[in-house]
């Protein structure tokens, strides 16, 4: 597992992998699953993550539409936040304005029109 200067797994570095083909959780001894950063099991506390290919696709389990944003989003809005279940882990990221629950989604990466930051994207398999 590789870390950044906090001795945590990057978030940036996730986006990275993902970005790259090669998304992962993190998964520990009791085969929990987690998403980084993560220095430890959210559920049990153990300390032995191992990076774990995530699935390809996800499944849409609920959204929102964002009308009123933060102020790092407000450029964005509204836009469209869905969690989807990719089995071990759940991921919350923005979706497509007529996303449906029970849609199947992969893991991309997009761009905030507000400040230029990377996001996390579904779109529809």
């Amino acid at each position: 597992m590789s870390e950044n200067a906090h001795g945590n797994t990057g978030y940036d570095e996730w986006l990275d992998a993902i970005e790259d083909g090669n998304a992962y959780y993190l998964e520990c001894s009791n085969g929990h699953g987690s998403l980084p950063p993560r220095r430890i099991c959210p559920e049990c506390g153990e300390i032995g993550l191992e990076e774990t290919p995530l699935p390809e696709t996800g499944t849409i389990d609920t959204y929102t539409v964002v009308h009123v944003a933060a102020p790092s989003f407000v450029d964005d809005a509204p836009y469209t936040t869905a969690i989807a279940d990719f089995g071990p882990v759940r991921v919350t990221a923005m979706a497509p304005d007529d996303v449906a629950v029970g849609d199947t989604v992969s893991l991309t990466i997009g761009e905030s029109t507000t400040n230029g930051d990377r996001l996390l994207l579904f779109e529809r398999r």
